[in-house]
């Protein structure tokens, strides 16, 4: 595995027989291999050696699986339930977009604490007593970041139910069928 950033995606072929080639290295992989990539943020795409269908989601949920049933799992029953809920529903769309750009708040709020730790422990490397502020300053801070967090979560939800509204008014507006309101009669 190479740790330089390369400008274009890289290819991996998937053969009949499972192996996984590494076009750019010339070798099999494993998805050992395939997850080392995505922890170095290397640009990938698997497809079919025959019919070159891209297989990369698959993959990345194969590695997912592993990681799940090994070690400490991410996901609860209860969540994977909850997510398998939403396939086939008209919010199926938008969660994947609301979980992936909850991920990203996550992934961004984690970055800052460590740059800020990194910052602390470098300009003040055995300081015992700035290192002993620091952590109780993390308490609070964690605090404000895990509530700016859940409020553009929310903020994020709601953005997401407006345009569901809009969204199914536009759509039945073009149906030519008055609205019925409560005070008329049934007309049967």
């Amino acid at each position: 595995m190479t740790t330089t950033k390369k400008t274009s995606e890289r290819l991996i072929k998937k053969y009949p027989n499972r192996r996984l080639y590494d076009t750019e290295t010339s070798t099999y992989i494993t998805l050992t291999d395939v997850k080392q990539l995505v922890l170095e943020q290397e640009d990938f795409k698997v497809i079919d050696a025959k019919s070159n269908e891209d297989l990369t989601r698959s993959i990345l949920l194969q590695i997912i699986l592993e990681e799940e049933s090994g070690g400490v799992p991410m996901f609860s029953s209860s969540m994977l339930s909850q997510i398998i809920r939403f396939y086939g529903h008209a919010m199926q769309g938008m969660m994947g977009t609301y979980l992936e750009k909850n991920i990203q708040a996550f992934i961004d709020i984690q970055g800052k604490l460590a740059e800020q730790s990194k910052n602390l422990y470098e300009n003040n490397a055995m300081n015992p007593e700035v290192w002993s502020q620091f952590m109780n300053m993390q308490a609070p801070m964690m605090q404000g970041m895990m509530t700016s967090y859940i409020e553009q979560s929310k903020n994020m939800f709601v953005q997401m139910q407006e345009q569901m509204q809009n969204q199914a008014k536009t759509m039945f507006s073009s149906f030519p069928f008055k609205p019925v309101t409560s005070s008329e009669p049934d007309k049967k």
